[in-house]
């Protein structure tokens, strides 16, 4: 008897599937006298711009007196919003800044920042600065959460190459 109730009652209580959001960030290889690799922000914004969550914050963590700190700075946008607040390094945020090429973050409906989103529309905000370079922002407009696969692309400049944002419910 003791079986026949636990099964259902486990089988109940594991989500079969999670919503996911997979995000796709190209650092593209630039032909300049002197390369950095870039400062990179990723966040959720609401249609009014207002910041919702900090999902990556890449930086150069292994500078002594935690000098890499005071470049982020340079991710303006990211830093009126929600870096000046913070307190750093945030686990679970913070890493180090990536090398050239394709790199892949995935969030689901399970953990933070995604359990507790409210259903909506969003903007994922992708902010790059790099020494002796530029600097690029793109927004990639999204609805949460979702009710079909999508995939939205945004293509960057000059900082920042191919972006893609996949949600699938």
């Amino acid at each position: 008897m003791r079986k026949t109730l636990l099964l259902p009652l486990v089988l109940s209580s594991t989500p079969l599937m999670a919503a996911e959001l997979q995000i796709s960030v190209e650092i593209p290889r630039l032909q300049v006298a002197e390369y950095h690799r870039p400062y990179v922000a990723l966040w959720l914004e609401k249609t009014d711009q207002s910041h919702v969550a900090d999902l990556a914050v890449w930086y150069d963590l292994k500078l002594k007196d935690k000098e890499g700190e005071k470049w982020l700075k340079d991710l303006r946008q990211w830093w009126r919003r929600s870096g000046r607040s913070l307190e750093l390094p945030v686990d679970g945020v913070s890493s180090a800044t990536r090398a050239v090429g394709t790199h892949k973050l995935t969030f689901d409906d399970s953990n933070s920042p995604l359990d507790d989103l409210p259903a909506g529309d969003y903007r994922l905000v992708i902010e790059a600065a790099r020494e002796v370079g530029g600097r690029e922002l793109l927004r990639v407009p999204f609805s949460w959460p979702a009710t079909s696969q999508q995939i939205h692309k945004a293509q960057g400049e000059s900082e920042l190459g191919a972006i893609s944002l996949t949600l699938t419910p």
